[in-house]
């Protein structure tokens, strides 16, 4: 039961004047919900040395607290430092063993997430609170990515909150050829705070936003629908949800209990990286990045790494102007030597058109650029449309010297969310085949694949199980799907 107290002892536990709310019946934990008092305290960031996540909420004293707060019941025998949290958490089972992961197989990345948590997790708490919102949400930024801006799903979602591209979109951040603000960790922090205040207000419930913020809003009102119910550990039995949603909301919960308590459970030595510190300095669009770089005397990446949403080595040209984040002291070089100087990009490589029948947006998909704007930009008098002659060079976005293939360009070659499905899928197929059937030891009949066939109407033509044809061709389809041509074991 969670019992909501408008009054309470918090040192003895002794509480008064407590209404006792449904809650989970399959935990083994009770949670407590103490309203916040008239008066409230002034929080700090906690220190480096401190034995919690930096910008995690600091709740010493919860009913002076200014906002709800949750104790962790069942875990007293941990005896942990903190026990109270602004969002609900709680200790069964499915939250047990996500704290057995990360305090053995994933130990590693515990170590790795809490230390960027230095970096970028006081200034997401900050957007958090301003938004109204639970400080200790920052767990679910460290559940998505481990406070990495450039984190990357298989399922294009991206930066420090995964944002599909979609909800970046709803909610204000821009996705274009030049930028990707789901990268940067302020954007799309406040992005991520707008969409949080929503879920919550759909749901009322932070359990249930945050599985809608795995899995869709529409996803967990059906669930609701579906099941009866809005608890989301009775939802979590059932089985609608996908297995990610469903481990989700312990996972964050097992995060949480650790990173505030970091000491209890044995990371007393997390090297917290500095918080994210710079100024600002306004750019034209299209100002070359490496010039800039070599003009304050920096590494490029380090430019880059403070700029995460910048996809290119120059600015975006469709905007005239661009606030660019450099380190912190070397505004006033720029301002003192060049804040009026021309960076302009010009290091662009060039493409000598090979056919007489090509035009700008047949270069576009040569090169894998999508939109085919970026290369009218960069070719003054050619439209999309335009028909290019034989021999005639065209500037391309990529930097002389610079690998097509290189890093930057990663997301050009990102496959298809489909394909990527299919691919997993297949591999999935084979390895089920592999661990149920045994592949024909003395072939004596073969089958050339036609066009048009896969492995299930290749199978049913012939009159053998889609297991054993697979396993007696891994040869052939371990690696990639059948092809026409392909000389397959059919008996």
């Amino acid at each position: 039961m969670l019992r909501k107290c408008s009054k309470f002892v918090a040192a003895a536990l002794i509480f008064s004047s407590c209404s006792m709310l449904n809650t989970n019946e399959s935990a083994n934990t009770e949670v407590s919900n103490a309203a916040p008092a008239d008066s409230s305290t002034t929080e700090t960031t906690p220190p480096a040395s401190s034995s919690q996540i930096i910008g995690s909420s600091l709740i010493d004293e919860p009913y002076h607290y200014d906002g709800k707060t949750y104790f962790l019941y069942g875990a007293e025998h941990l005896k942990l430092e903190n026990y109270y949290f602004d969002i609900p958490v709680v200790y069964n089972d499915a939250v047990k063993k996500w704290i057995s992961y990360f305090l053995n197989r994933g130990r590693g990345f515990f170590e790795r997430y809490s230390a960027r948590a230095g970096r970028y997790a006081p200034l997401m708490s900050r957007i958090l609170a301003e938004n109204g919102l639970p400080k200790d949400l920052i767990f679910l930024a460290m559940a998505e990515s481990g406070f990495q801006s450039k984190a990357k799903s298989w399922a294009k979602a991206v930066g420090p909150w995964q944002f599909m591209p979609y909800t970046g979109k709803r909610y204000g951040l821009k996705i274009d050829w030049y930028t990707d603000e789901r990268r940067d960790p302020i954007k799309s922090s406040q992005a991520a705070a707008m969409y949080l205040k929503k879920l919550y207000g759909d749901f009322e419930s932070w359990e249930l936003a945050a599985a809608a913020y795995n899995a869709g809003e529409g996803k967990m009102g059906r669930a609701i629908k579906r099941y009866g119910t809005e608890n989301f550990w009775k939802l979590r039995n059932g089985r609608y949800l996908k297995p990610e949603t469903k481990n989700y909301v312990p996972k964050i919960m097992a995060l949480a209990i650790i990173g505030k308590n970091l000491k209890a459970f044995g990371f007393d030595d997390i090297e917290f990286h500095e918080p994210l510190d710079y100024e600002e300095i306004v750019v034209d669009g299209g100002t070359d990045l490496f010039k800039v770089a070599e003009l304050l005397e920096v590494e490029f990446d380090e430019l880059h790494y403070l700029n995460p949403e910048l996809l290119r080595w120059f600015t975006p040209p469709t905007q005239e102007k661009y606030s660019l984040r450099i380190p912190v002291g070397l505004k006033a070089k720029w301002d003192s030597c060049c804040q009026y100087a021309n960076y302009f990009a010009s290091d662009f490589q060039k493409y000598r058109v090979k056919s007489s029948r090509s035009d700008l947006r047949d270069v576009a998909r040569k090169f894998k650029i999508k939109d085919v704007e970026v290369l009218t930009w960069l070719n003054d008098g050619l439209s999309k449309n335009s028909r290019l002659k034989s021999g005639q060079e065209v500037v391309l976005p990529f930097r002389n010297g610079q690998s097509v293939r290189a890093e930057m360009y990663a997301d050009l070659y990102d496959m298809p969310r489909k394909s990527v499905l299919r691919k997993r899928n297949y591999r999935s197929r084979i390895k089920l085949a592999r661990a149920r059937a045994k592949p024909i030891s003395n072939p004596s009949r073969y089958y050339t694949v036609q066009k048009g066939d896969s492995l299930w109407t290749v199978a049913r033509k012939n009159g053998i199980s889609l297991d054993k044809l697979i396993v007696s061709n891994l040869d052939i389809v371990k690696n990639r799907m059948i092809r026409a041509g392909d000389k397959l074991v059919v008996d």
